[in-house]
């Protein structure tokens, strides 16, 4: 296995924010919560039309995994909602409780996750056997045809690594004085959907010797409509915007603009196309549906004037990427850093909520192994 220090140069492995504190992850993570909720009747419709559970003897244990789980409480609810669906599939099955199988779910993330604090919130009565998997899942976790559903949110749209075009002087694609590939040039685009397609290939063809024939795979995503140009998408400019916060703080000498040139953001949100022609190339599944995701934010917290609102997107986005920003531009700027882009988010809010917004749910079966 390779050394922990490779494995992150490699993956650009840094989790979100571990603990319980006011920037932490498990307290600012209610955008992702709401999405997996948005998700539950897709994920249901996906389950009972298309798991055959007949299939499986009442001594299968069905082994579920959620990919890119950080440190809860939002892995729990996916997993809830899975299970569930599966039991009712059970039902409508004509089987006797005696006869649903059992449950063994998997907890994947970086090594560097906070495994603790995920497992010291573990639901006590949870109805299956838990275990977490530790390292990226754009390579190998488990054995061969173990798997019957695994599911990810919002995680694919982390890439293995920063494309190493964009940090490299002599490349045509390197992203001087930006951290991402908004409106930076052709060949920076290019470079990042390149790494994206790269990453995609590893991950489905790690997926598709985990999982058992007829197994499913849930992915939801934050993505870029077909047609729709990067700008246009409300993400890329909200991740835009905080570079901009750090190019204001390299010109006032807080940062060094060598920092900056050397610092991009591992995120790409791909099109529904750009998955499709990964599949396509794959060979492996089949995609059953892929639904656009409805958000409604009847369930997060009240927040009325625009400065509660851009608070809110700041402390989201502080949370998945404060390790990361630590690491390379050290832990004393993060405060100053963050309450700029707060400023700049509240000045900026009305403009660009009139973006893009997609969020999908896209579920993929796995085709029969051919002998």
């Amino acid at each position: 296995m390779a050394p922990e220090k490779e494995m992150r140069d490699e993956c650009g492995a840094y989790p979100m924010k571990s603990g319980d504190g006011p920037h932490s992850y498990s307290n600012n993570s209610y955008f992702q919560r709401e999405i997996v909720n948005a998700s539950k009747q897709l994920v249901t419709e996906a389950i009972m039309e298309n798991l055959d559970i007949l299939k499986y003897s009442p001594s299968t244990t069905i082994r579920v995994a959620d990919l890119g789980c950080s440190v809860g409480p939002n892995t729990f609810l996916a997993v809830q909602n899975i299970l569930e669906a599966i039991e009712l599939k059970c039902q409508n099955q004509g089987l006797l409780k005696s006869q649903i199988p059992e449950f063994q779910v998997f907890f994947n993330d970086q090594t560097s996750n906070d495994f603790n604090t995920l497992f010291s919130s573990l639901p006590p009565n949870r109805p299956y056997h838990a275990a977490c998997v530790p390292g990226s899942f754009y390579s190998r976790l488990f054995p061969n045809h173990s798997l019957h559903i695994v599911h990810s949110s919002a995680s694919i749209h982390w890439l293995s690594r920063v494309p190493k075009k964009v940090v490299d002087r002599t490349s045509p694609a390197w992203n001087k004085g930006r951290i991402y590939y908004l409106n930076a040039a052709d060949e920076v685009v290019e470079a990042y959907s390149a790494q994206c397609a790269e990453d995609m290939g590893r991950f489905l063809q790690a997926r598709a010797e985990e999982i058992a024939d007829g197994g499913l795979m849930i992915l939801i995503f934050s993505a870029r409509p077909n047609q729709i140009p990067h700008p246009q998408l409300i993400a890329n400019l909200i991740n835009d915007m905080l570079g901009s916060c750090l190019i204001d703080m390299a010109k006032k000498g807080i940062v060094s603009e060598e920092k900056l040139d050397t610092f991009n953001l591992p995120v790409y949100h791909m099109s529904p196309q750009e998955l499709e022609e990964a599949v396509e190339r794959n060979g492996c599944f089949s995609i059953e549906r892929m639904n656009s995701l409805s958000f409604s934010s009847s369930s997060l917290p009240s927040l009325v004037s625009t400065y509660q609102k851009a608070q809110a997107i700041s402390f989201h986005i502080r949370a998945v990427t404060e390790e990361l920003i630590k690491a390379h531009f050290g832990e004393e700027i993060l405060d100053q850093l963050f309450d700029s882009y707060s400023k700049k988010l509240e000045e900026e809010y009305y403009s660009m909520i009139e973006s893009s917004v997609l969020n999908l749910c896209a579920v993929l079966k796995r085709k029969k192994t051919m002998n």
